[in-house]
């Protein structure tokens, strides 16, 4: 995991020399020729300073346990081991996604105590909070690239690692990422050994699902490599009226040459949800907040869907001009097509009481990245160097609107006895189409960024110094039909220079120590849609990360600690006047206790706790100011387990378990509304067998939310969402 350390050869040039000096002496003995010796020259070698960052292939291997990685990407920066990361980041493993029949990501940061999920799983979108603060599924990364990644939902099927990092990362990736942290999607690559592997699943209450994956590698040093992921599953959720189909295609291309690797990359999902449940979901102010609905009833009515499709397409080059010296370059190209016709509720009373509204707003939404860079590892004296430069530009266009309002209808309804629109009571053939709609927005952001880790002392100390200099130019347009469609509407651009510093020291070889201080300027918010000034946009917010923290390697299981403090600009939608502005500060302060390993043979554990002061600190009128910034707990509790029975026991048997705790939640920045905290619990077990051939079969069960409690799961970004209901899963996992 860490860089090997500095050392002298001399005792292995003396072991030479005496092997050497025994033959001399045995010629000798048999012949009185003089002997001539060769000469020998005894030198120092030097271990490279720093690990390899090359960002094609593999990624770093798998810790103990085999849950989490022994390293991370980060950026330019590109692959690090977790000790001399000056960042805390999690790299969530394929074998971990594999063994909790992981379907999205939002499935996978379960089992990170600084993330919360923010949106229902049966909506169409996944949204995250991380260490407080809003990220949502378009600002995910896929392979370090922006604006690429599928802007609602991405689904496991093709992935390998997803990687958490906490804070702000616009300095490691380009300034396209949220003020909470970066999730990075790596994606599978072929592996020496063929793979063929086949998996059946099945979830409550009637989804079921195949997933194929195929690897190969070809020519004479296995050069290339092809990987397939392709699935399909649907049916019925454990929601009453709720269905979801999903397809995805995956394909992954990579060749590793002696100086020059490439990869491509090629995914295509569709998902298709009937009656998803409703997601802006408000609250009126001055009233309690009502209990949590039965968590299987459904709000929307069966007439509702959203349906989607994705198509992505990735590349990435790498070529060694020197050993230590190497040039890169990767892009990517993404559309995605969301057409829907569906409800929100506005709960008017405590008793339950909501008005219920359709809406229609289809989209399209394109990304387009591009990154060029170089990476050099020199030394200057005793000092070490590791140089990164690069240059990035990422564009974002939302296509909607267009067309003129559709009178829809609006009815009071109740979230415990909801009423529904019958089937055909709505023309949805005459709606429009996403793929005939005028640009919206447009985002375009550019950054050179460079940085030099300096290693001194056999990297016992490694300090970055860094920035990048940030533009983000942003235009919006007129949808609204009539003789300004099409004109610009409102636009900026405006650039800054954010600096980083951050350092690992290690006093010893398993402890290190570190500290970072970064900025970041990221695109400013909008409005959401139920927002008296809804789609108005804002201009871009800087925002500052201070972090201290302490990781610990026993080999087989690892610690990390964390303080951090996060200020970032602050938007809410204000409940008394409906209006979303930029209003002040939030301060983020926290502490991150995390563990992952294998303490004990056949003994695994994964997750931790956080402790977060979200405080209001300057809000408009100071009316707010020490108040609890909406949708974020206080304590959130993430740990998962596994125990393998004895073999004389039950050969091949996993149990498996789970606890998610969430504290209370404000919703509003009056803190006079809250939804009280939740427990979660999961439980499931794993059995593996061979077949005569020899070949392994995986038989996976789960049950999430085993006690089937009923809960508001969040509170965020002035939307409520009840969390899942009890929910079975079983696969079976053939490998030929």
């Amino acid at each position: 995991m860490a860089p090997a350390r500095s050392r002298k050869t001399y005792p292995i040039a003396a072991i030479l020399l005496l092997s050497l000096s025994d033959n001399v002496l045995a010629q000798t003995s048999s012949s009185s020729a003089p002997v001539e010796l060769p000469p020998i020259e005894v030198q120092a070698q030097t271990a490279p300073s720093l690990p390899p960052t090359g960002t094609i292939g593999q990624p770093p291997a798998p810790y103990a346990g085999g849950q989490v990685g022994t390293g991370a990407r980060l950026g330019m920066l590109g692959n690090r081991s977790f000790l001399t990361t000056p960042f805390n980041v999690t790299g969530y493993t394929g074998k971990l996604i594999a063994d909790q029949q992981a379907r999205t990501i939002a499935d996978v940061v379960q089992n990170d105590p600084s993330v919360r999920n923010d949106v229902s799983p049966f909506s169409e979108r996944d949204a995250f909070f991380i260490r407080g603060f809003s990220v949502v599924a378009l600002d995910t990364a896929f392979d370090s690239l922006f604006y690429i990644a599928n802007p609602r939902r991405s689904f496991t099927e093709g992935i390998e690692r997803v990687e958490i990092l906490k804070g702000p990362s616009a300095f490691l990736s380009g300034g396209l990422a949220r003020i909470g942290g970066t999730i990075n999607l790596v994606p599978k690559r072929a592996t020496d050994e063929p793979l063929t592997r086949v998996t059946t699943s099945f979830a409550s209450r009637g989804q079921f699902g195949t997933h194929i994956d195929l690897g190969r590698r070809f020519g004479p040093s296995n050069e290339w490599g092809v990987r397939l992921n392709t699935s399909y599953r649907g049916g019925a959720t454990p929601l009453d009226n709720n269905a979801i189909e999903v397809g995805v295609v995956a394909l992954g291309l990579d060749y590793r040459g002696e100086r020059f690797r490439a990869s491509l990359d090629l995914t295509h999902t569709r998902q298709d949800v009937r009656a998803p449940t409703s997601l802006f979901n408000s609250i009126a102010p001055n009233i309690p907040i009502p209990r949590a609905p039965n968590n299987s009833l459904n709000t929307a009515s069966p007439l509702e869907y959203i349906d989607s499709r994705y198509n992505m397409a990735a590349g990435r080059v790498e070529y060694d001009l020197l050993p230590q010296v190497t040039v890169y370059a990767a892009g990517g190209v993404s559309r995605y097509y969301e057409d829907f016709l569906q409800s929100s509720y506005r709960i008017t009373s405590a008793t339950g009481q909501a008005t219920n509204t359709l809406a229609i707003q289809p989209q399209e939404i394109q990304g387009l990245t591009g990154e060029v860079g170089l990476r050099a590892q020199f030394e200057t004296g005793f000092i070490g160097h590791q140089l990164n430069v690069s240059a990035v530009q990422a564009d974002n266009r939302n296509f909607r609107g267009g067309f003129n309002p559709i009178a829809l209808p609006s009815w009071v309804t109740n979230i415990y006895n909801p009423i529904y629109l019958p089937r055909g009571s709505f023309p949805t053939m005459a709606l429009p189409r996403s793929n005939q709609l005028p640009l919206f927005t447009q985002l375009t952001a550019r950054s050179v960024a460079i940085s030099d880790t300096l290693s001194l002392g056999g990297d016992r100390l490694q300090l970055t110094l860094g920035g990048r200099y940030q533009s983000i130019d942003l235009r919006s347009y007129v949808t609204r039909p009539g003789p300004t469609l099409g004109a610009l509407a409102t636009s900026y651009q405006e650039g800054k220079f954010t600096p980083a510093v951050a350092v690992v020291f290690r006093p010893f070889e398993r402890l290190s120590i570190y500290g970072n201080y970064v900025e970041a300027l990221t695109e400013g918010p909008t409005a959401p849609p139920t927002a008296a000034n809804a789609n108005t946009v804002f201009a871009p917010t800087v925002n500052k990360q201070t972090e201290i923290g302490v990781k610990y390697d026993l080999g087989t299981v690892a610690f990390t600690a964390s303080l951090f403090e996060i200020r970032q600009p602050n938007a809410f939608t204000d409940p008394a006047t409906n209006l979303f502005s930029v209003s002040g500060l939030q301060r983020n302060r926290g502490a991150e206790l995390v563990v992952f390993g294998e303490p004990m043979p056949g003994v695994r554990l994964l997750g931790g706790v956080t402790f977060i002061n979200a405080e209001l600190a300057n809000t408009l009128g100071g009316r707010f100011n020490g108040n609890t910034a909406p949708g974020v707990p206080a304590v959130a509790v993430n740990l998962y387990g596994e125990y393998d029975v004895p073999s004389w026991l039950a050969p091949g048997l996993t149990l498996t378990g789970r606890v998610i705790y969430s504290g209370k939640q404000f919703y509003d920045q009056a803190n006079t509304q809250s939804i009280p905290a939740w427990t979660r619990f999961d439980a499931g077990l794993r059995y593996v067998f061979q077949r005569p051939a020899g070949k392994d079969v995986t038989i996976r069960v789960a049950v999430e939310n085993v006690l089937n409690t009923s809960y508001w799961a969040t509170a965020s970004r002035g939307f409520l969402s009840v969390g899942a209901p009890r929910t079975f899963m079983v696969s079976t996992t053939f490998d030929f």
